[in-house]
């Protein structure tokens, strides 16, 4: 018999898994989680209607009444919505029913990661264009690129880096690309601004959302897609049968029904945001990038490993993204509760004055 490993595709045993190493710490701000939950009221509207519907039954294989109302808070028409178990079951669907051997697939980088993998084991020829120096993005050259592409997937904001893709050169790319463009805005709700309304215009622009961030719902997976009915009726093809359980779904509606509950919260993690980059920058031998979302990195004058370490010591978790493309001496945090930002500022304060003070004694 021979190396059962041997019929598993040469460009998938090369990838590297996408997985997280599991720490725990008191302050956790290394997922881009929302670190204000759901309001009591709202989980209470969930606790209801999960109790009076039959668990003995699947749940509907078309959510119509989630689909109607996506469709209302999206302003976009109802056929041209899919809901997914979280918005990373759209993307593997999308890429499924793209992406084969030889089909070429633009990303930006450093960016999420799960685009390149799924692109790479479906076959894809992937073209990575680097952000520029400030990690915003290269709008020229992703035009340049999308040209010849059957796929251009952007992240804006984006992950890691939080910058967001200028609508000017959004809409050259949707009016240039060979291919669809992508627009996952995960963190939409962050920067106060969608791409959404363009969906009328390109036929060619595909939305992705998710009620993990913003909404307060990362546990629930949940997330949707917007694109040109015909493109999602294909999509549709791709995703798993009863892919969104009775509670995620009765959770997903109650947020949409009360979002006025949940938009205070939005404003808070920006001022929070805002004020997070202020203390940053305060810190010697630290310099942390402009983000658009509920995340920054930020570049390290010591080797970003042994501050995550030194953090984790002090009881907060924050990313190492330090084996990104272009993030060789960063971190990236999370915003926090006040007192987890507050707990998380004055750490990495002792921790790089702790690093200049051996600095300075061993050039002495």
């Amino acid at each position: 018999m021979g190396d059962p490993l041997s019929t598993i595709k040469p460009a998938v045993r090369d990838l590297h898994p996408y997985t997280l190493k599991h720490f725990k710490a008191p302050v956790k701000i290394n997922q881009n989680e929302n670190p204000f939950d759901m309001p009591e009221a709202v989980k209470q509207a969930v606790h209801l209607a999960v109790s009076e519907t039959a668990w003995c039954r699947y749940p509907d294989f078309v959510p119509t009444s989630l689909i109607s109302r996506l469709a209302d808070f999206s302003r976009w028409k109802k056929e041209g919505v899919l809901v997914g178990n979280g918005s990373n079951e759209l993307i593997e669907a999308l890429m499924v029913v793209v992406v084969e051997r030889g089909k070429r697939v633009v990303i930006p980088q450093p960016t999420f990661t799960l685009y390149g993998m799924f692109a790479r084991i479906l076959g894809g020829d992937c073209r990575d264009v680097p952000l520029r120096p400030d990690l915003e993005f290269d709008g020229p050259r992703l035009l340049k690129e999308a040209r010849e592409a059957d796929l251009t997937i952007l992240c804006s904001p984006n992950n890691p880096t939080g910058g967001v893709l200028d609508r000017g050169d959004l809409e050259r790319i949707l009016r240039q690309a060979g291919g669809l463009v992508v627009v996952d805005e995960a963190y939409h709700e962050f920067s106060r601004q969608s791409v959404a309304p363009l969906l009328e215009r390109f036929d060619n622009l595909v939305v992705l959302r998710t009620f993990s961030k913003a909404m307060s719902m990362a546990a629930l997976r949940v997330g949707y897609l917007l694109g040109r009915p015909e493109l999602v009726e294909q999509v549709a093809k791709a995703k798993l049968p009863y892919n969104l359980n009775v509670f995620s779904m009765a959770a997903a509606s109650a947020a949409l029904e009360h979002f006025d509950l949940l938009q205070p919260q939005i404003e808070r993690v920006i001022a929070e945001r805002d004020r997070l980059w202020d203390g940053l920058n305060r810190i010697s031998g630290v310099e942390p990038f402009p983000s658009r979302a509920n995340f920054m990195v930020f570049r390290l004058a010591a080797e970003p490993g042994t501050v995550f370490r030194a953090l984790c010591e002090e009881g907060i978790l924050v990313r190492d993204v330090s084996r990104y493309p272009m993030l060789q001496q960063f971190l990236r945090v999370s915003v926090g509760l006040p007192r987890e930002n507050d707990r998380f500022l004055a750490a990495l304060s002792r921790i790089m004055k702790a690093h200049e003070t051996k600095q300075g004694g061993g050039e002495g």
